[in-house]
């Protein structure tokens, strides 16, 4: 297929790019490379890969790119609540009014698959599972966004979206500000970590497994098409305490205590089911622990400079 993927440099998008490319989809990649990251280069020798360096809000240039295109990804995002809250004009710009764009123009055979994120659960019940039907309730201007995005795709039709777990491992364009991969970095070279409501919880998923799930939506579409699905490790519901003890297990001199004395800005506290995509055949290839043995040789490469969203 042909494949246009908007903000396909970022932290998923670089991970996905060579997966696409590998299975034999042509790709075309639209980015604003915001970060100077150089998280493609490596893929530049394949001749189905075509950049394009500008503006998903451009609507020009998206109605251009989109007319050879069979799909479209839109990864184009300022990603997590503190990077949309303090940009909150430019975040509704490139989360919700860039999709509405593309929706305006697509035509009704093009697919989009689309992630999501399933912080918009924001705090679930006590101990009981969040499913696709579960009432969405973000917490963070990221999520209404996220939500607001979500369902204008599924109501325009012929579409999936995936409503990703908090994503770890390394990718090529990497972020140090997501919870397994900054826990993880402080446990390899602060040795401490003191964490602030410690019992929230939230569910996981390597980046990997993310490409693969969007892959898995394309080649599963007309079964899958017009649903939303919870894409995370389901043996990975884990509260930010249990978290640094799945760190502690690699890094055995890792000190963690809680403190009561400040709170953590980000209020997401839920459980996840992700049934609904494994009974359609999707399945998980990277474990939390592998992804934490994974950042712990990658922490020997890089610290911590210009590898975050804000």
């Amino acid at each position: 297929m042909k494949i246009l993927v908007t903000g396909g440099a970022g932290y998923i998008g670089s991970v996905l790019v060579p997966r696409l490319l590998k299975e034999g989809h042509t790709v075309t990649v639209l980015d604003n490379f915001m970060y100077k990251q150089s998280s493609l280069l490596d893929c530049c020798v394949d001749p189905k890969l075509e950049v394009v360096r500008g503006d998903a809000r451009d609507p020009a240039l998206v109605e251009r790119l989109m007319k050879t295109a069979d799909a479209i990804f839109p990864l184009a995002c300022l990603t997590g609540a503190p990077l949309c809250a303090m940009d909150p004009d430019t975040a509704r710009g490139v989360i919700v009014d860039a999709v509405r764009k593309i929706l305006k123009v697509k035509s009704k055979d093009q697919i989009i698959v689309y992630p999501t994120t399933n912080s918009g659960y924001g705090i679930g019940e006590r101990d009981k599972m969040c499913t696709e039907k579960s009432p969405l309730k973000p917490v963070s201007l990221y999520g209404r966004l996220k939500v607001e995005a979500e369902e204008t795709i599924l109501q325009a039709g012929n579409a999936i979206t995936l409503r990703l777990a908090t994503a770890f491992g390394v990718s090529p364009r990497m972020r140090l500000d997501l919870l397994v991969n900054d826990f993880t970095y402080r446990a390899v070279y602060d040795r401490y970590l003191v964490i602030f409501e410690a019992k929230f919880r939230r569910n996981f998923i390597h980046v990997r497994d993310v490409a693969k799930a969007f892959s898995h939506a394309l080649n599963n579409f007309e079964k899958m098409k017009d649903q939303a699905y919870n894409v995370g490790l389901s043996d990975a519901n884990l509260s930010k305490w249990q978290l640094c003890e799945e760190i502690k297990k690699l890094i055995p001199d890792f000190y963690f205590v809680e403190s009561d004395i400040n709170e953590d800005p980000d209020k997401r506290d839920y459980i996840v089911s992700n049934e609904k995509i494994e009974a359609a055949g999707f399945r998980p290839d990277h474990s939390l622990q592998s992804g934490i043995v994974e950042l712990i040789k990658a922490y020997k490469i890089i610290k911590r400079n210009q590898y975050a969203n804000i």
